[in-house]
């Protein structure tokens, strides 16, 4: 099926508010919904969170007194969409069952965009920054063992494994060697496009997530490492957010961001396995087509240019939400070992990671350690979920 956004009408704009009992939507059911279903509640309310953060950041720098009237009120919808996708979560899920269900969508959505993109720079970084969302998910499991008495399994099911990546600790890194070339905005393919800023949304609302809730533990261990992944997750929206070209214009920013919002929703209609948030990702959808068609007037009066100059002519395939263990396992066995320096990536420890590593440690057990420690002395072995056999490495394997 093919799907032409820039040749379809949404909702008026006028016609897209909601009241409060349209806004007040029934959470999923944690105990029966689909795990997939909620990574994709999850991975689209990163999209709305980025969409609103752009807005505001376009809107601060917009000396157009038309253009901020138009971009204050599609930002008011927006922020009416993000309230009802966000609210879909459930309510009884604790903070660390809801961070282990953030490890998943980064695990399995940043898995599944590297196995789509074209290009091998950009292909590189998602497979190196998935290595250690994986390794995330595992030190967050046990901790869920350790303090809640509840295995990880009851969130990501048997969809995702749970089980040691590039380890925690080795990921801290000089901050210089956290960015990356950006693509050419004139040649890089408009999928491309759309891959990095869905993982920079991604990976900026777990980051945003990490920042708020790690205090609210009273236990030091939980503490300590959303402290310590929490910085990781900074290094990674530096990573994902240095890939796009920042020479694309408000303009251009604006239509890809509009255009990627029109895609997530349409992925997620052809692929939700629940009706009822089906039809929540459909009526999305028509009204992200009418943001896009105002964001594409605005480009072609105020920048000159047409918006088909940048956006690709009909969807690519949808995103899907899918187990990537095989794949997971090809990476763990062939580049768990890389780290990077400068814009690029090495295998060996190099002189100013090592002293980074040095500073940031400082003779110190790093709490991603002392998780799996605690956790094994409590609970007499380390939390796993290895459903496609031991673990490739075998210096990584139980002892």
């Amino acid at each position: 099926m093919t799907f032409n956004p820039l040749e379809e009408r949404g909702i008026p704009l006028d016609r897209q508010v909601r009241n409060w009992r349209e806004l007040d939507v029934m959470p999923i059911d944690p105990d029966h919904a689909d795990p997939y279903t909620r990574c994709r509640i999850i991975a689209m309310n990163g999209i709305e969170v980025e969409a609103i953060l752009f807005n505001h950041q376009f809107a601060r720098h917009c000396t157009i007194p038309e253009v901020r009237r138009q971009l204050a009120e599609t930002r008011y919808i927006e922020a009416q969409q993000q309230k009802v996708v966000n609210w879909l979560l459930p309510g009884l899920a604790s903070v660390l069952e809801t961070t282990i269900a953030y490890e998943q969508v980064a695990v399995d959505l940043t898995a599944w965009v590297a196995r789509m993109e074209p290009d091998p720079y950009l292909k590189q970084a998602y497979e190196f920054g998935v290595l250690e969302d994986f390794d995330h998910l595992y030190r967050y499991a046990n901790l869920f063992e350790l303090i809640e008495h509840r295995r990880a399994e009851r969130v990501v099911d048997q969809l995702t494994e749970v089980m040691p990546g590039r380890p925690t600790m080795l990921h801290h890194r000089h901050p210089i060697d956290n960015l990356r070339e950006p693509y050419d905005k004139n040649t890089t393919a408009p999928l491309s496009k759309l891959h990095a800023l869905t993982i920079m949304s991604a990976e900026q609302q777990t980051m945003n997530f990490y920042m708020n809730v790690g205090p609210e533990y009273m236990e030091p261990i939980a503490r300590q490492l959303y402290q310590e992944i929490g910085l990781i997750e900074e290094e990674h929206v530096t990573h994902y957010e240095s890939l796009v070209d920042p020479g694309e214009t408000w303009w251009e920013q604006l239509v890809n961001h509009e255009y990627n919002e029109c895609y997530m929703y349409y992925s997620f209609l052809e692929t939700e396995s629940d009706r009822r948030v089906r039809s929540i990702w459909e009526l999305h959808l028509n009204m992200e087509l009418e943001h896009l068609r105002i964001a594409t007037e605005l480009m072609r009066r105020h920048d000159g240019r047409d918006p088909k100059e940048v956006l690709a002519p009909r969807f690519p395939a949808p995103v899907r939400f899918e187990p990537n263990k095989e794949y997971l396992r090809e990476l763990i066995a062939t580049q768990i070992d890389y780290t990077t320096l400068g814009t690029g990536y090495v295998q060996e420890a190099h002189e100013r990671f090592q002293r980074w590593q040095e500073q940031i440690h400082d003779d110190e057990r790093a709490p991603s350690e002392r998780v799996i420690d605690e956790n094994r002395a409590k609970a007499g072995e380390e939390y796993r979920l290895e459903t496609e056999g031991v673990h490739p490495l075998p210096s990584l394997r139980r002892h």
